[in-house]
């Protein structure tokens, strides 16, 4: 899946990415969102930065991820700008460690998260990076969690493929390109 999504034109990838970044700004949840959580897209990843910087002109409040080194959690800080960002081990761009700026991982009930995945079944479950990472940050969010992907990876049944494990957790709501907003039908536990 990665090399099939390495293989999407730039200018395809951008082309799709507009429509999926259009179809979040004009969902209820984005206009009921104060606060984004998102990551800032890397390589091939959907991309986040024209909704991060919607989210700044409309006074919404954006929170980055870090990673923390050793463990499958990470700490979302409030950014207001891209400056200052730090290239981690892995090569993304993460906010600094600022005490003043720590967002609360749970969100709160008007948080929205842009969830990252090289794919995602109807029932908004993923396959990421292998790190763990958004299944423990899923586990205590408040808000409403959106799957952020391309349509040509969009797949049946993640469970039945076995590549679902006990403490993977779902998203809310799939954007992609083809269709708007839609609402996964596993429904998790708040």
């Amino acid at each position: 899946m990665r090399a099939a999504r390495a293989a999407i034109a730039a200018d395809e990838r951008a082309r799709i990415d507009a429509i999926i970044a259009k179809k979040i700004l004009c969902s209820w949840v984005w206009v009921d969102a104060t606060v984004v959580y998102t990551y800032l897209s890397f390589g091939c990843e959907v991309d986040t930065r024209a909704l991060i910087e919607h989210a700044w002109r409309e006074d919404k409040r954006v929170a980055l991820p870090r990673c923390v080194p050793g463990t499958r959690s990470m700490r979302w800080f409030f950014v207001d700008s891209y400056e200052g960002l730090e290239r981690s081990p892995m090569g993304i761009e993460e906010p600094p460690i600022d005490a003043t700026r720590v967002a609360p991982a749970v969100g709160c009930a008007t948080a929205l998260a842009l969830v990252p995945g090289l794919a995602f079944d109807a029932q908004g479950f993923r396959i990421g990076y292998g790190g763990g990472f958004y299944d423990g940050f899923l586990a205590g969010f408040e808000g409403i969690s959106v799957g952020m992907c391309r349509m040509q990876f969009i797949v049946d049944d993640l469970p039945s493929m076995g590549v679902v494990e006990p403490h993977d957790l779902p998203v809310d709501l799939i954007a992609c390109e083809d269709r708007e907003l839609s609402t996964c039908s596993y429904k998790r536990r708040r």
